[in-house]
């Protein structure tokens, strides 16, 4: 029994440290690349092992670059792996961008991958382009009508601004700057209804797509609704606000005018009493003229009868008195 217990133990031995001299020296990776007409040493593929990297990852991107016709090194792919870089995808943005004659290489290629871009996504908008639909666009013409716009922007990847160029969301923000610029200087709304290419045509000219990552192909108008008429809403706001001003000034006015009547009561008022004041002052001047012989009884006497001749008079002369109804009859 403890012979064939060694054996056995020796066989797993060795099996293991086949397997383990097998990982180190990949032969078989080495072989299959020698076979697929890659030319790679196997001290290179035991170095990759010590750095990190996936040998099996290099050979096969390796094979496949070799098989579409593309020069590729080795040090090249590792050196993007060990930057981050997502490797199977570059290799296949180069062999479809080499495919349909778009001008890539790895260089730009992997500048694009590690922005954060998909390099194959940007390689498949170049060679089929995509459509983006704005969101409802609102503006007004010079005649006050306001005019709702949805377009359709066709782009593709622009692969030399991809590092460092804008958006989707650019791209919208500046076609619907430029439909509401467009429609802005209209003279009338149904200019536009009539003719909407000419919104296409004049956002076009624009070149909107400077500074982006993409090329806009075309820009048609998919639908333009009428809105409201923001000249008439605005007037009938104009208007309001104008009366609410008039209300408030002829009510300033009216304030003003009450508080100058009851001004001119107050002093009618004081006017009343100074009049008041200065006939008490006749009595006392009177009695005053007695005590000094300046003023006799018959002379007293002789005032009051005028007096009471002057109120009879003025008795009579009032209208509607029973004195003068007698005289007119």
């Amino acid at each position: 029994m403890e012979p064939s217990v060694s054996i056995i133990f020796i066989i797993v031995g060795a099996v293991v440290a086949i397997s383990l001299f097998l990982y180190i020296l990949p032969v078989n990776l080495w072989f299959t690349a020698q076979l697929s007409g890659v030319r790679i040493n196997l001290l290179n593929l035991v170095l990759m092992r010590l750095r990190r990297v996936p040998p099996s990852l290099v050979v096969n991107a390796m094979i496949t670059s070799t098989k579409a016709g593309l020069n590729i090194t080795s040090n090249e792919i590792e050196t993007h792996y060990l930057a981050g870089g997502h490797v199977n995808n570059v290799i296949k943005a180069l062999i479809s961008a080499d495919k349909a004659n778009i001008p890539l290489d790895f260089k730009l290629a992997t500048a694009i991958d590690l922005a954060g871009r998909d390099v194959f996504e940007a390689v498949q908008l170049s060679v089929n382009p995509r459509v983006i639909n704005t969101p409802p666009v609102a503006a007004v013409a010079k005649d006050g009508i306001q005019l709702i716009a949805k377009a359709r922007v066709t782009v593709r990847a622009n692969i030399n601004q991809l590092v460092g160029g804008a958006g989707e969301e650019t791209i919208l923000a500046r076609v619907g700057e430029g439909i509401v610029s467009t429609i802005g200087s209209s003279t009338s709304h149904k200019e536009v209804l009539e003719n909407p290419d000419s919104i296409s045509k004049v956002v076009l000219s624009k070149g909107l797509d400077s500074g982006t990552a993409f090329e806009i192909l075309s820009i048609d108008i998919a639908d333009i609704d009428i809105g409201e008429n923001i000249g008439a809403k605005l007037q009938t706001d104009q208007a309001e606000a104008d009366l609410k001003v008039a209300n408030a000034k002829a009510e300033e006015r009216r304030a003003i005018a009450v508080a100058f009547e009851q001004e001119m009561r107050a002093k009618a008022q004081d006017a009343r009493a100074k009049v008041i004041e200065a006939e008490a002052q006749v009595p006392l001047a009177m009695a005053e003229a007695f005590r000094n012989g300046n003023l006799g009884i018959m002379d007293y006497y002789k005032m009051q009868n005028i007096q009471a001749d002057t109120e009879m008079r003025g008795a009579i002369a009032k209208p509607g008195s029973s004195s003068g109804k007698t005289d007119k009859k």
